[in-house]
């Protein structure tokens, strides 16, 4: 298992492995990566098949495992999977639609197994907003439902919140809201336009800085843990405001000197993968049929489990190992004295350009070599 002082090698095992159970979903969520469907495909990797992929996953230096869908409660054997992982040592969550699939019975059996924390969607502080961003009415209040459950349950609970223009002028509301939920951690996505999510929903460069900045601040006055997924450059926002608190405490010393020989301290401030987790990149995702991708939002097939174990694949493709040289990025990313721990989003880059190594198009920073 992933220790603290254990480095993990990319190039070799994932940190984290994503594994959609199934395609199948009752909402209607306009962002959707998945463009979900109302019923299972029939094609969906067995139970037997599952079995083996978690034993796969589990011999790549076990990294944590996380079931998403569609709706991963609209697979019939998830508990079963989930118990059989768990029972490996694996540290494994879910992602699950709040819907009607999702009942108090089905979180005391999850518990029972030992899942080690249970995710929601919630986009919005408010019914209009969330279920808007969610296609359903009443999805909201369903969700809030849910969580009463876990709390009862004394379940972690983590929430899931997708940035863009439908709630960017509510983050303080939402940000209070999470506190009011007792939540462990608020894992933030910034939009990617894939499958229905579209560009015009997507906030602007300077609005991810200032979503950056916001969230750095928020950080050190909040309970619970902020994470981010397709906002790698949140990183370098991070590691720029330490810097700044830094040369406060260490004013005597050049800027320059303190980027050299203080890394090591300020990645620790990134806690989780301080080494930077990117599409291909510690990062690797497995669909409903068994295609393996950089990542959901990356959709570029580099194999299939029902023809290559997950370790071939994932030591081996190509455009994995491109993905895992930052030295090859475009543009000022692959020029910016970040991008061995940023790298930029390679799922925006691909989506608004069609090349996965090209520049993050939604970051305003200026390389220093560019200056």
């Amino acid at each position: 298992m992933h220790g603290k002082h254990v480095p993990v090698d990319y190039s070799q095992n994932p940190f984290i492995v994503i594994w959609e159970v199934t395609r199948a979903c009752q909402l209607k969520c306009v962002h959707c990566r998945a463009d979900a469907q109302l019923v299972p495909d029939p094609n969906e990797l067995t139970h037997e098949e599952g079995i083996a992929l978690i034993d796969e996953i589990y011999e790549m230096n076990n990294p944590m495992l996380v079931f998403s869908g569609g709706d991963c409660m609209m697979r019939g054997d998830l508990l079963e999977l989930a118990d059989y992982a768990v029972k490996k040592g694996m540290r494994v969550s879910m992602t699950p639609s709040a819907t009607a699939n999702v009942t108090k019975e089905k979180m005391r059996l999850a518990k029972q197994v030992g899942l080690s924390r249970w995710g929601f969607s919630l986009d919005g502080p408010t019914a209009d907003i969330h279920d808007q961003f969610r296609g359903i009415p009443g999805s909201f209040d369903l969700t809030l439902e849910k969580v009463a459950y876990l709390r009862e349950l004394n379940m972690p609970l983590q929430i899931n919140t997708v940035i863009s223009r439908y709630n960017y002028d509510h983050l303080e509301q939402m940000a209070k809201l999470m506190e009011e939920l007792d939540v462990v951690m608020w894992y933030i996505f910034l939009l990617v336009p894939t499958g229905r999510g579209q560009v015009d929903d997507c906030l602007t460069p300077l609005e991810h800085e200032k979503v950056f900045r916001w969230l750095y601040d928020l950080s050190k006055n909040v309970p619970y843990d902020i994470k981010t997924t397709a906002a790698q450059h949140y990183r370098r926002v991070v590691i720029q405001q330490k810097m700044k608190e830094h040369l406060v405490e260490t004013s005597h010393i050049r800027y320059e000197d303190t980027m050299t020989m203080d890394q090591d301290r300020i990645r620790d401030g990134l806690k989780r993968a301080p080494k930077g987790v990117n599409d291909g990149n510690g990062f690797i995702f497995v669909s409903h049929t068994g295609d393996v991708f950089p990542s959901g939002l990356l959709p570029i097939k580099v194999g299939n489990i029902r023809e290559n174990r997950l370790e071939h694949i994932y030591r081996t493709s190509p455009v994995l190992k491109e993905l895992r040289n930052p030295d090859l990025y475009k543009g000022k990313c692959g020029m910016c004295e970040y991008r061995h721990i940023c790298g930029g989003s390679r799922s925006r880059a691909y989506a608004m350009t069609g090349d996965y190594l090209a520049s993050e198009p939604f970051c305003v920073y200026v390389p220093q070599s560019l200056r």
